[in-house]
């Protein structure tokens, strides 16, 4: 079986890493890829009739592939983006595992309360992480970013949720001002935006949840680190949702262990480097 990982940019994933190591620790000859797929071009790689078992897809394709698809998730639907596609009787499946990837993710490394969470950015990983802090109890989101407007579909995806949270949009530029208040800040933003007063900004919060893992470690991980902050890293991010992609894919229970330790040696090894 084939299975491999869409996005542009791509060569630095890790998720081959981790699904091949998945392959290896179950006794699965399958293989995974990373292919380049740039925004606009999905449909023609979806056409070109290639056998694929499963699709995991990252930035930008997890929100222009839902009209693709045959089944679409309810999770997937409510946070506007599907990063996963299953190829079942040539019907193309469509999940989120970012969702209760996350979910999994805090629970492992957090026990605090999750009321009031701050998401900086806001594409479609920032939905999910939003839709996320909504089954971890939070009662008031809020979304920091450069435009609002780009912001709009991420914010109805958040306000979607069955809880009914208080998801209000702020600018970021004013964060730095404000500083960050809180149980929760989440980062979806490039590391080379995570300047010193931002991350000054953050250095109050309970919980940091970074959702890069490359480069790593980014300012606001190090500082969550040095500040004695509790820290969800994106390679746990990354494990947790890649095990519940393997599932979907193999019909198997993924060793996440296994799992995870590779991408822990890969990451070590890019350090070292």
């Amino acid at each position: 079986m084939r299975c491999a990982v869409l996005g542009d940019p791509i060569a630095h994933s890790l998720s081959p890493t981790l699904h091949r190591a998945g392959y290896a620790a179950t006794g699965l000859d399958w293989t995974y890829e990373a292919v380049r797929v740039s925004s606009g071009s999905l449909p023609d790689f979806l056409e070109r009739g290639e056998a694929w078992r499963g699709l995991s897809l990252t930035m930008p394709l997890k929100r222009e592939v839902l009209v693709l698809g045959d089944q679409v998730s309810e999770r997937a639907r409510l946070a506007g983006g599907a990063n996963t596609v299953v190829f079942e009787d040539g019907r193309l499946l469509l999940d989120n595992t970012d969702l209760p990837g996350a979910v999994a993710a805090v629970r492992e490394r957090y026990a605090g309360a999750v009321g009031t969470v701050t998401i900086l950015g806001s594409g479609a990983t920032a939905a999910s992480i939003g839709l996320a802090s909504c089954e971890l109890g939070a009662r008031q989101v809020r979304v920091i970013s450069r435009d609002r407007d780009r912001a709009r579909q991420t914010l109805a995806a958040i306000r979607a949720h069955a809880s009914g949270p208080d998801v209000v949009w702020s600018d970021l530029g004013g964060v730095t001002a404000r500083g960050v208040a809180g149980d929760v800040v989440v980062s979806t933003i490039p590391a080379a935006a995570q300047d010193d007063s931002l991350v000054a900004a953050c250095s109050e919060v309970p919980l940091v949840f970074e959702a890069l893992y490359d480069p790593w470690p980014t300012p606001l991980a190090a500082a969550a680190v040095a500040h004695g902050q509790a820290m969800v890293g994106g390679l746990d991010l990354l494990v947790h949702q890649a095990a519940l992609q393997f599932e979907l894919f193999t019909s198997r229970s993924a060793p996440l262990e296994a799992m995870r330790a590779a991408g822990e040696d890969a990451l070590s090894a890019r350090a070292a480097r």
